[in-house]
């Protein structure tokens, strides 16, 4: 196997308007960037490492962190968000600051539903999607989400709002927060290097020798609040081709025939045994569909 895979990735900063998209790049750099991948709410770019590196024997690819995750230094407030335009529009910043031919974007749950609504924006500066597991709420739900009259005080009362507003972002060490998450709740199916990875790009240092969540619980759980976003309109503008990755289980992907019939190209695949966290599960099927688009 080729040298690249054992590589470790380059940090890399990109400037948008209000600050900086930071990011992890790997494969060769005398090639343009084949692929733009987009994290899941709470995430950062150096959870998916496992899953990128094996791909940069051949292709280069961009990792981002995005707005109030990781590294990066965009603003990120809370309160008064009903969707995530804001991110689809740092993403957009970013793919107009890349020189080169058209890229793949892809990203898992929130960050495949902002890489769809990027693609609905620059269609043309986007080759194809591959999304995995994204978050696409049932038609009515998402009708609902939009209406003027829900400011998002009923979103805020989800239990996954509740959840995240609960969550500790203060530990004494990474090799703490890593010991407190391994084998637990929403980690339990995630391989150990994963989690490892996942907590090395998304703590941060503080002044006083602890560490802290780089995505604050307010952040995380205003996402999952501000849901007056349109991915079933933006399937429809859409060029390039979508391929769908599916959990079989605790999917938040509700997209189906009906989904799928608003696009051009759209592939809808629901892989078994699989959880919302396919791309810790399944990283072989979601690393083939990735070098499959690219390729093509």
């Amino acid at each position: 196997m080729d040298a690249a895979v054992f590589r470790e990735p380059r940090k890399r900063a990109t400037p948008v308007a209000g600050g900086e998209i930071a990011g992890l790049e790997f494969g060769p750099t005398d090639r343009p960037i084949d692929i733009v991948f987009v994290h899941a709410n709470g995430f950062n770019a150096q959870t998916y490492r496992t899953l990128l590196s094996p791909l940069a024997a051949s292709l280069r690819i961009l990792a981002i962190d995005q707005r109030g995750h990781g590294e990066t230094t965009l603003p990120a407030e809370p309160e008064g968000r009903r969707s995530w335009r804001d991110l689809r529009d740092d993403l957009v910043g970013l793919l107009d600051a890349l020189d080169g031919p058209p890229v793949v974007l892809a990203g898992h749950s929130m960050g495949g539903t902002v890489s769809l609504l990027t693609t609905a924006e620059r269609p043309e500066r986007v080759k194809g999607l591959v999304l995995l597991d994204p978050v696409i709420m049932p038609w009515l739900a998402m009708l609902y989400a939009q209406a003027p009259w829900t400011s998002g005080q009923l979103w805020k009362r989800l239990p996954m709002v509740q959840g995240a507003l609960r969550r500790r972002a203060v530990f004494d060490s990474r090799e703490a927060a890593f010991a407190a998450y391994r084998g637990r709740g929403a980690f339990k199916t995630w391989p150990e290097t994963m989690l490892a990875d996942y907590v090395a790009g998304g703590l941060a240092e503080r002044s006083d020798g602890q560490v802290e969540l780089a995505c604050a619980p307010a952040w995380e759980a205003s996402n999952y609040a501000a849901q007056a976003h349109n991915p079933w309109r933006a399937v429809r503008h859409a060029k390039a081709p979508v391929r769908i990755l599916k959990a079989e289980k605790h999917s938040t992907c509700h997209a189906g025939p009906g989904f799928a019939r608003r696009g051009r190209d759209v592939r809808i695949e629901t892989i078994a045994g699989t959880s919302h966290f396919l791309p810790m599960e399944r990283p072989d099927i979601a690393r083939d569909a990735l070098f499959e688009m690219a390729t093509g």
